[in-house]
């Protein structure tokens, strides 16, 4: 098959993510199961054959640099099918890849289940908003859905730094530059340095990967804008020490400091199976209040996780809460909540 027959079959499928493996048949991940296209398994001839086929529909990217190094990142799009980002990679010598696919729409907040006071995280005019989660836990579509929200209701200068892009934006109200690593700039850095002198009202960083990201990033926040990003941490505990300790240890104090006057809300998110077969994002939410400031300040982030599982407010819930209510609301099964709950014991109990 052609690539752009299988990646159609994709779509009309509604599938996430596209597997082309040598020694297995084309797969397909349908509300994070995996099914096989059909019996026919793909040798190490095909796969290139289909890879050659998507760099040629990405610009005519060069393939080279997948062969030299083993891997490449990218995105492209195909006009009247959709957006794709694509990880390619060698495995057992041959060449495969992994194509997620991203439709032209933007994704639908009310559809996925995400809460409008998540949305809302982002009319604060200036500090930092963090979704975290694994990867595949929706985070990219959740700062969609936010950069959305002030696209269509803020005149605001909106800059977004990607590695891929993954959701177009129109201007609507305010102006969307949206800017991709490699592409159309060097790294993460440099780009966040040169989004400072660029008038900014918000920048969206793909991922604060490092110490010198995550270093411009406080920078930026701290500055009087708003700055949404995303780790792969789960909980947001987890999220503050993550941060705190990419520094050097003797400036950690001095960051936790930083970090607590600049912190505005950590959402943790996973999807979960609903029972029927599709997904719904679990959300652990924490609003900074004036205690937990003090306790970040204080280096008392142990702490946080108690107040956010007595809490049941909707600005302070945790993971078990969120799946409690969604268990109770009939959307998922008992043991699902178990199974993705961080203390099954207790939430048993309560269920």
């Amino acid at each position: 098959m052609h690539i752009d027959e299988i990646l159609r079959q994709a779509i009309a499928e509604k599938a996430s993510d596209v597997f082309f493996v040598a020694g297995l048949p084309v797969s397909f991940r349908k509300q994070g199961v995996i099914s096989q296209l059909n019996d026919e398994r793909l040798l190490p001839a095909d796969t290139e054959v289909l890879l050659t086929e998507i760099y040629e529909r990405a610009d005519g990217r060069d393939i080279s640099k997948l062969h030299q190094n083993g891997d490449d990142d990218f995105s492209c799009a195909i006009p009247g099918l959709s957006r794709f980002r694509i990880s390619a990679y060698k495995q057992r010598g041959a060449l495969s890849a992994v194509i997620r696919i991203i439709t032209f729409d933007l994704p639908n907040k009310d559809e996925l289940g995400i809460p409008d006071y998540v949305i809302h995280l982002a009319d604060s005019g200036k500090g930092m908003v963090l979704v975290t989660g694994p990867a595949g836990s929706g985070k990219s579509t959740t700062l969609a859905c936010m950069l959305a929200q002030i696209n269509q209701t803020q005149r605001k200068h909106i800059i977004t730094l990607e590695d891929p892009l993954e959701y177009l934006h129109r201007h609507e109200q305010s102006i969307v530059s949206q800017r991709e690593i490699n592409v159309d700039t060097e790294s993460y850095v440099t780009a966040l340095r040169a989004a400072l002198r660029q008038s900014p009202d918000v920048i969206l960083l793909g991922e604060m990967r490092d110490y010198e990201t995550i270093n411009v990033a406080m920078t930026a926040a701290e500055t009087g804008h708003l700055l949404l990003s995303t780790l792969h941490t789960i909980g947001a505990a987890n999220t503050i020490d993550r941060i705190i300790d990419v520094f050097p240890a003797n400036q950690q104090r001095q960051i936790a400091v930083q970090l607590s006057m600049v912190l505005n809300a950590v959402v943790s998110q996973q999807l979960v199976p609903t029972v029927d077969g599709k997904v719904v994002p679990a959300l652990e939410i924490m609003t900074v209040t004036p205690a937990i400031r003090n306790m970040i300040r204080d280096n008392k982030v142990h702490q946080i996780d108690g107040l956010i599982y007595s809490s049941m407010k909707e600005d302070m819930i945790s993971m078990d809460a969120s799946l409690m209510n969604l268990c109770k609301e009939g959307m998922i099964s008992r043991d699902t909540a178990l199974k993705y709950a961080t203390n099954p014991d207790m939430l048993g109990k309560k269920i």
